[in-house]
């Protein structure tokens, strides 16, 4: 039986929605257990009242942080001591870090350092450099969508999806799409597509949430970009970049 993963899930209450943790915590469901989950901030600023509301349900312990001098972030620091003594005081196989500060930069090329996965979720409002160097990062904006999105589709059957032409005219993703399928190739010319993932998953902070899909099999196909054939009584994926047909 295999392994379950276990993630530490810090909070920058400061800096990312309350709105996005049922997002958050649900995405973190595939790849372990949350079983350490922290949120830090000055519990007694009425900024907080949205978070603190989510603290009792989503099972969070709130970590008090007093802003002892204005314009300071006491927040940042406690995140950053909390997250180095669980990484060597806890055998855990990630950390989940939900913030827009790029300030957690260094902290995430640390826990890399150590062979750890980082999930990073913040808002659009995120510099590239924290969200590159995450493992994986996804903006909470999107997966208050999907939520959203979910109730609103019962009736109307809408959707946030980004469609063919909307993807193709992405260009660094069709790049991404193209250059991982190339890099996987096998013998016969295809590319199994769990490894197009893991070359995606190895080298960018890549999700398919943030274009609205749950899975990297979904925007594949949705793209057009590649010829595909099921092998294995229609168990495996295997793809073919289309203008080498």
């Amino acid at each position: 039986m295999e392994k379950e993963g276990k993630i530490a899930l810090l909070i920058d209450c400061d800096n990312v929605s309350h709105k996005a943790i049922d997002g958050v915590i649900n995405e973190l469901a595939k790849y372990g257990v949350v079983n350490i989950r922290k949120a830090y901030g000055d519990w007694k600023s009425p900024n907080l009242q949205g978070w603190e509301e989510k603290l009792h349900p989503f099972a969070i312990i709130p970590v008090q942080q007093f802003a002892y001098t204005k314009g300071k972030n006491a927040t940042d620091a406690a995140m950053i001591i909390d997250a180095m003594d669980l990484l060597y005081s806890r055998e855990l196989d990630g950390f989940a870090l939900m913030t827009s500060d790029s300030d957690f930069t260094p902290l995430v090329m640390r826990i890399l350092t150590n062979g750890l996965k980082v999930y990073g979720f913040g808002e659009k409002k995120t510099p590239a450099p924290f969200i590159n160097a995450c493992s994986q990062f996804i903006f909470v904006e999107k997966l208050i969508e999907v939520e959203s999105s979910e109730e609103v589709s019962e009736t109307t059957g809408s959707s946030n999806k980004k469609l063919r032409n909307e993807l193709r005219q992405d260009a660094w993703l069709v790049k991404l799409l193209r250059t991982a399928v190339e890099q996987s190739v096998e013998d016969d010319g295809w590319s199994h597509l769990g490894q197009v993932g893991q070359y995606i998953s190895n080298n960018t902070s890549f999700s398919p949430v943030n274009y609205g899909y749950k899975k990297l099999s979904e925007i594949v196909k949705e793209s057009g970009l590649f010829n595909i054939e099921m092998r294995k009584n229609n168990s495996q994926m295997y793809l073919k970049d289309n203008r080498k047909s």
